[in-house]
């Protein structure tokens, strides 16, 4: 790949935004639905081709200096491209493999998947095929020689050419096969896969969840769930729901919930028993428990929705529920400024950081979806100049945020309404302020209303 001025790059990219303006200019209906398919297959190599041209810069984001981009890369091109995290990692892991590479003295070095890349640089391939090529080899054992690897993605890139990304995966999981037929995964083969995803709250309150258990776990969950996920055993919708013993034959013929319906409401009661036994100890300070901020409006009327320190939102009844066999502290204020929670130590109390999962909920940086149990207190204010800790002055940052600004120049402070506010250095967009509505979109929503209003 030659090397290219800066004026050629933007000339270029005007060029093609050009182009694209008088493509989507273009009125179709002269065309016959043949003629459409035929550009459509064209649309198609122009899509896979477009990531190629990424690669090299989405290399060049994900070595820089935290400090000179505004954090993690991750996370950058997350906020910078309005994508989801996920999908940024996936670019990052796909530019690394597939993208151009240097040496430590600057010679340049072939992908590391160089058949893959040429291929993509064609459109002969799109992002679904490559993710299967690329599962393919994550899941072969080490120890096959190079000529066969190199051999194998050869195949795949030619197959995937030719074949739906569904039909490439049966293709490759036989080739899998063939490599290591007898399927017996290492220890650290294993390890790799394994694990558990919670992913984002649907509308209606639910949480899909993915991943791997490896054997030991498998086999430790099986054995609870025989026992909690039992007929009769754990069911909400029990007035006395039996959590030991054995159930009533009348707890057994009243439970009409399927399989998977019990090792759900299993699993729930499982955490429960576990925090309520105290064994977890303290985290941040606090007991390791459900912390939940709600008006006494909405608990009143039994309505609306409750917030937790990590981020989750409960219905109301929900959490009327689930304070019922809760042992609990009871913590009612309106706003901050009441509670009048400042103190002399550097590190907040228990009372201001409930204060602040309530008030925060999460990492105030921009766009960090971290909730709060997993963030750090910070002052907006250094402590050792002021000498106390006011819940005015306190804001919730995750660890790479925080390090951002204990270390590479950034900081917070209060609006007038209590809001935190992130300031980057100068030289990130002239260090205008940024907010973090991820914890709190009905405040951008009010913020729209009042905009339109008369």
């Amino acid at each position: 790949m030659r090397s290219s001025s800066r004026e050629e790059v933007v000339e270029v990219f005007d060029a093609l935004s050009a182009d694209l303006d008088r493509a989507l200019d273009l009125d179709f209906d002269a065309l016959t639905p043949r003629e459409c398919l035929a550009l459509l297959k064209r649309c198609e190599v122009l899509r896979r081709r477009l990531p190629a041209i990424e690669h090299p810069m989405v290399n060049q984001v994900a070595a820089a200096d935290p400090t000179e981009v505004g954090g993690k890369p991750r996370s950058v091109l997350a906020d910078a491209l309005h994508i989801p995290r996920s999908e940024a990692g996936h670019r990052i892991n796909d530019a690394a493999e597939l993208g151009p590479r240097r040496t430590l003295t600057g010679e340049p070095l072939q992908p590391i998947l160089p058949t893959v890349a040429t291929a993509q640089r064609n459109g002969q391939i799109s992002t679904a095929h490559i993710t299967v090529i690329r599962s393919f080899f994550t899941y072969l054992p080490e120890g096959i020689d190079t000529a066969t690897l190199c051999a194998a993605e050869k195949e795949l890139s030619d197959l995937a050419s030719q074949f739906r990304p569904d039909q490439l995966a049966k293709l490759a999981q036989r080739m899998g096969d063939r490599l290591h037929p007898d399927g017996n995964y290492s220890d650290d083969e294993r390890a790799k896969r394994r694990g558990v995803v919670l992913g984002p709250q649907d509308r209606d309150g639910m949480t899909p969840i993915k991943g791997h258990l490896d054997p030991q776990a498998r086999a430790t969950i099986d054995a609870v769930l025989a026992r909690w996920a039992a007929p009769g055993m754990c069911n909400p919708d029990d007035p006395d729901p039996c959590l030991g013993g054995t159930p009533t034959q009348a707890q057994i013929d009243a439970d009409r919930r399927s399989a998977g319906q019990r090792n759900h409401d299993a699993l729930t009661a499982m955490g429960r028993a576990l925090l309520a036994s105290g064994n977890l100890g303290q985290h941040n300070g606090l007991p390791a428990t459900i912390i939940v901020s709600a008006t006494l409006t909405d608990l009143e009327a039994c309505t609306g929705k409750a917030h937790t320190g990590g981020g989750t939102w409960l219905p109301m009844r929900d959490v009327i529920q689930m304070a019922s066999h809760a042992h609990h502290y009871l913590r009612i204020y309106h706003g901050a400024k009441e509670l009048a929670l400042f103190h002399t130590k550097r590190l907040a109390s228990p009372g201001q950081r409930i204060v602040l999962y309530a008030k925060e909920r999460g990492c105030s940086h921009p766009g960090c979806p971290i909730g709060g149990y997993l963030c750090e207190v910070h002052h907006d204010h250094d402590y050792a100049k002021t000498r106390r800790t006011d819940i005015h002055e306190l804001t919730l940052r995750c660890g790479p945020h925080h390090q951002l600004i204990t270390s590479h120049g950034w900081k917070t402070r209060k609006r007038h309404d209590g809001t935190t506010e992130t300031l980057p250095p100068a030289h990130l967009d002239h260090g205008q302020p940024r907010i973090n509505h991820y914890h709190h979109p009905e405040k951008l929503l009010q913020e729209s209303e009042d905009d339109d209003g008369p």
